[in-house]
Parts: structure tokens; sequence; C-alpha cells
């Protein structure tokens, strides 16, 4: 290994492997690279270095990487200085997961998650870790589930139409309380949709997308600092509560390239091990407001493990009262703790006559939106959801108590819209902000909407059929 040159990114060239073929200094947007006499490749401007990769990813030998010259210092031995990483959001997620114990992934590549499997595929291996490319996501949300059970913190990626295949298994997982993470990077749906094109129109299918009533814990980063935190935090929440926890990104944050400080000694999370011998170890026993250690697959303790409704050892069973238990478990076991599961940032809400509710990528349109309407006069407030489900009612209810007004801004047609809606009952006007069409939400119609969002409203700000139906039957009502 030869190092070329450290500046702010340390490149590093295998000799052993570079052909000299000069496609890396070809393809260098900055001209950070020069050949020397024997056309093998030179840093000749060190500071213009972006990390962009493209030079990797265009050497045919696989014989030039790239690596942050500080996360190299921030890894020496007894060093507590932060690693800052210039990242996109699925890396981010990536190494998140890595730091969090992730040592097990099973995915199947789809666009805009593909980052994430190539970069595990790479990192896990380094660490122990296992990564397989599955045929299908059916197949990966198996894999996820058989490998969580053997004892393995485990997560798989995907998009929209590969969410959909995932989701009898994700049920599975629900009911049989197999904690993991599926990271769903949204794109522009139904079906095929728009492969490339960033939305946020999987908000009620990672709620509902699995048959039947079930409790389920959704986050939604809106930054690439964020997808690496709540990459952490979804392992965390998984392990402590039993679940499945779903990574809700969109395409603009998975591709957009931030500034990231990861921390000098990330947080590995343990799984907690049954204390209680295996002849008596209920595997599923209802504890309230809690749950019961998981025991891996082959480790002493042998359960049964079914899909079907099934009692405290696992096996299955019909009887109401064995059911509504089960259920009363389930729910409680998050309803108990939404303090400690619920998560959201506000800014300006609290003399606010209008309040942006969003989450995801949107919620950064919407911060320069209310910053300018501030600087206008106007009393605009943000609330940024990132725990979307359990969705934060209670709060937002108290808002609702004292502001008269509330928009909602999300890329797709009122999903959450509708939540608010539901959940305001007729205590504030709610109005929103939708787009699906593969772009995002810009500032400027946000800013209509708190200015304007009153009186006449634009091809983006329109009543749900929901809100019209509503309408139409009080007067109705009124007529009559």
């Amino acid at each position: 290994m030869t190092v070329v040159e450290r500046g702010i990114y340390r490149i590093e060239v295998t000799r052993e492997l570079c052909k000299a073929c000069g496609l890396c200094v070809a393809w260098c947007p900055q001209k950070v690279l020069a050949s020397d006499d024997e056309e093998y490749p030179v840093v000749v401007n060190a500071a213009a270095c972006v990390d962009c990769k493209s030079c990797e990813r265009h050497c045919p030998e696989l014989a030039i990487e790239v690596i942050p010259a500080i996360q190299a210092i921030g890894q020496q031995a007894g060093s507590s200085m932060p690693q800052i990483r210039f990242m996109h959001g699925n890396e981010a997620a990536a190494e998140g997961a890595i730091a969090a114990g992730c040592r097990f992934y099973a995915g199947y590549p789809i666009t805009p998650s593909t980052e994430i499997a190539e970069i595990l595929s790479q990192r896990l291996p380094e660490i122990g870790g296992i990564f397989v490319q599955m045929e299908d996501e059916i197949a990966s949300m198996a894999a996820v589930i058989g490998a969580s059970l053997g004892g393995l913190k485990s997560a798989t990626a995907t998009s929209g139409p590969g969410f959909s295949l995932m989701q009898e298994n994700l049920g599975f997982a629900v009911a049989c309380e197999i904690p993991c993470v599926i990271m769903n990077v949204q794109r522009v749906g139904p079906s095929t949709g728009m492969a490339t094109k960033p939305a946020q129109g999987d908000v009620m299918q990672a709620r509902w997308g699995t048959h039947g009533d079930h409790p389920i814990i959704v986050l939604t980063p809106s930054s690439v600092q964020e997808s690496y935190r709540l990459a952490v935090r979804a392992f965390e929440l998984s392990e402590r509560f039993r679940t499945p926890v779903i990574l809700l990104m969109d395409g603009i944050v998975a591709q957009l390239k931030e500034r990231v400080e990861l921390p000098d000694a990330p947080t590995v999370v343990v799984r907690s091990l049954p204390t209680e011998p295996p002849e008596t170890y209920r595997p599923f026993a209802y504890v309230p407001g809690g749950v019961q250690p998981l025991a891996p697959f082959g480790s002493g303790y042998r359960y049964h493990v079914t899909g079907m409704s099934h009692d405290e050892f696992g096996f299955p069973t019909e009887k109401p009262e064995h059911v509504a238990e089960w259920r009363r478990h389930m729910a409680s076991k998050i309803d108990d703790h939404l303090d400690d599961i619920l998560e959201w940032e506000e800014y300006g809400v609290a003399d606010a006559d209008v309040v942006v509710i969003s989450f995801g990528a949107t919620a950064r349109s919407v911060a320069f939106a209310v910053e300018q309407a501030r600087a206008r006069g106007i009393k605009a407030g943000a609330l940024k959801i990132l725990t979307i489900w359990p969705f934060p009612e209670a709060h937002v209810r108290a808002i609702a108590a004292r502001v008269p007004r509330i928009v909602v801004a999300e890329m797709n047609l009122g999903q959450i819209r509708l939540e608010v809606e539901r959940v305001v009952a007729g205590r504030a006007v709610v109005q929103g902000v939708h787009r699906a069409d593969g772009l995002a939400i810009t500032p400027e119609q946000i800013l209509a909407a708190i200015i304007d969002g009153g009186s006449d409203p634009s091809p983006h700000l329109r009543e749900s059929p929901h809100s019209q139906a509503a309408t139409a039957s009080r007067d109705r009502l009124g007529a009559s």
C-alpha cells in the first residue's frame, strides 16, 4: 500500500494492483490527481479533494481508496476526538448500524438505498459480520429474522417496492417480537414509480403495511447527522422493546452529503439475555409494559416460534383470553414508554399563530420558510417529527389547543395531514402543502402557505377529501 499524500483526505494506492491507466486522474472533477512520469497517480491539489470517490468508482482494478485523514486521527489509541466525516445519508445510516452493533445484513439492491448494501458488504466482513445478497426482498426479511433469532443484531435496507414485498415477514417479526431494523429509502410510487426520485409516500405503509392491529416504531431523519444517530437509536429501541424498527428515510436525505460528527466511542447496543433457567423460560411472557429477554437459538433455550396467535411459550392458541392478554402486552410495551420513544424538535411554536408540521427532507425547507416568515413579522413555528410512529398525538393536540392554524408539509398527497386532522379534531384549521412529482417541496411553496393559506389555496394547498366531506356534511346539516 502506498500513501499518495495526506491532506484533508488520505488517498491510498495499492501499486501492486494499479495498472497506471489514468482513469482516476481523468475522472477527478477537482483535479486533485495527476500522473507522474510512470503514469501512476499523484496528488497535486490535496486541499481540493471533496471525497466524491469518483477516482474509486472508476478504477477498474480497485487500487485506489480515499479515507478522511481526520478519521484516522480520531481512531488513534487514547484519542477522544470525534471523527469528522463528509458523507451522504445512506453511508451515515450504514455506519450508524455498525456502531450500534449490527453484524448481519441481508438485502436486495434497489435505488435509492443501494449504497447502504454496498457499504455494508465491505464493512461487515472487516469486523467479523455477515453480508448476504438475497434473491429478493421476501427472502431478505426472512434471513434478517433468522439471524436475529440466532443472536445477531440484524438489518436490511430497501425502497418502496421492496418494502411492499417485506410486509408479510415484517408482520411475522412483529408477532414473534423479533428485534431487527428495516431502512426504507422512499422513492416515488406506486409500483416502480420513479426509481431515483424522492418521495415520502410510504408513511402509512410503514404503519399499516402488514395486516392486523400491531404496534410499530418508525424514525424519520432530516439530515445526514440524524441518519447516523437515528440508525443507532433504531437498534436501541428494537432491542429494548423486541420489535422491528423502521428507519424511514427519503431519497433526498439518503443522497445528501453533509459534514457529520461521529462519536469517538460509539455505544454498542447490548441485547439482554434471560436469567431464568431454560425449563421455566417463557419466550413470549406477557410482561405488562415490558418484554422478556430473547434467548438466541443454540444457547440452550428451546422454544417454539410461530406467526399464529400464541401463548407465552410460543405455541398456537385461539383462546380469546390468551389472545386478548397478548394484545394488551403488545400495545403496552410501546404505549407505556412513549416518553422514551417519541422525539421531535420545534422552533417558534410557543408564540406562533401558525405551525408547520413536517418530517424528513421537507423539514429543511420548512425551517427556512419559517425563518423567512418570522423576518416578515409573521408568528410562524415549526414542528419536526423524528418519531413518526407512534404519532406524537398528545403534543400535536396541545399545539392545536393554542394555535389557530396548522400547515402540514409532506412529499405525498396528505398521509400525515389526515393523521393531524384526526388528532386535532377541529381545534385548529389544518391545511397541507403536498407534492408527489419527484421534486422537493420548496421553501417558497411553504412560505406561500404560511402567508396566504387562509385565503385562496394554491395547487399545492388543497383541502383533503376527508375535510371536503366533513364540510359538505356540516353544510347539509346547516341547511336542514
